[in-house]
């Protein structure tokens, strides 16, 4: 049984690295680092750091972020421009549509609900 309480720290854990599907890239060639510490009937939770790049986003889930480093642009898919930058904190909602743009290599935390975990 894991423990009550836990510390979001990439200490300990090996990361998940992967890509963003090569059809949602715009630019550059993003890498993605996940240390996932949670994954619990539709919830998770976590570290999540990219590199520079840009792709397509559809959200269908629920996520919580907060900005530990790095400079990224999410934009929706009005043109509507959100900064994200350290120590700022911002949800996603189910039904976003856009793009994220990592200009600096980013570094967040992350809770997310899948929407039919929601509902």
């Amino acid at each position: 049984m894991p423990p009550l309480t836990q510390r979001v720290t990439r200490d300990g854990t090996a990361p998940d690295v992967t890509r963003p599907d090569p059809a949602k890239v715009i630019s550059g060639d993003p890498v993605h680092s996940t240390w996932n510490l949670e994954d619990t009937g539709g919830l998770y939770c976590g570290l999540w750091q990219s590199t520079p790049g840009k792709w397509r986003v559809a959200y269908a889930e629920w996520e919580y972020v907060y900005i530990h480093s790095g400079h990224s642009i999410l934009t929706d898919q009005h043109g509507q421009e959100t900064h994200l930058r350290a120590g700022d904190s911002f949800i996603i909602r189910p039904g976003f549509e856009g793009t994220w743009d990592c200009v600096e290599t980013t570094l967040k935390d992350y809770v997310i609900r899948t929407w039919s975990e929601v509902c």
